[in-house]
């Protein structure tokens, strides 16, 4: 096998490692077994381990898809005819991935002494910029002296207290209702 197909080969067997965990973090958690994980991207235990050699490693890849994804549908918005809608659109997918996603985040980005990683610091940074693009956006329509952080903080609360990812989304709408400016609703 040459080396360019060798490369490929290793490509599509970390996206398959990486699909298989994805799925299997959001039917059984965390814990899931790696051994599960390789059974089912169709790999053995030896592929699984030279891609991610530790359970903290695959969860860090597979939350690292997920923001980046959030993020991606930040950018995929800003092209959107309708800025506040667009805004709220991605604060929808922000708390849902808030809501389902928090103990994913938290396993993957805890360091030993219980502190976030400075990867958990890179993370908050890109989905605060893609945040921040979208308001920019849709700044003229909101109340003034409202900041991308303030949505944020906001749906971030909600994401964390609300009885599900739904009861998230009905609070970012009732947050839509409090910070557009009157007639922009």
């Amino acid at each position: 096998m040459s080396p360019i197909s060798r490369r490929a080969d290793a490509s599509r067997n970390a996206a398959r490692l990486l699909a298989a965990a994805r799925a299997l973090v959001a039917e059984a958690g965390n814990d899931v077994a790696l051994d599960e994980v390789a059974r089912r991207a169709g790999v053995g235990n030896a592929t699984l381990y030279r891609h991610f050699p530790t359970r903290g490693d695959l969860l860090v890849a597979v939350y690292a898809d997920e923001v980046a994804a959030l993020c991606r549908r930040g950018e995929q918005l800003r092209g959107a005819g309708d800025p506040l809608a667009a805004l709220f659109a991605w604060l929808d997918e922000f708390v849902e991935h808030v809501a389902t996603k928090r103990p994913l985040a938290l396993a993957a980005t805890e360091g030993p002494t219980g502190r976030r990683t400075t990867l958990f610091d890179e993370w908050h940074a890109s989905v605060n910029a893609a945040a921040a693009g979208l308001f920019e956006l849709a700044a003229p329509r909101l109340r003034p002296g409202v900041t991308a952080l303030d949505l944020l903080t906001v749906a971030a609360g909600a994401a964390v207290t609300a009885a599900d990812a739904a009861h998230a989304r009905r609070l970012v709408g009732l947050i839509r209702d409090g910070v557009t400016a009157p007639g922009e609703g």
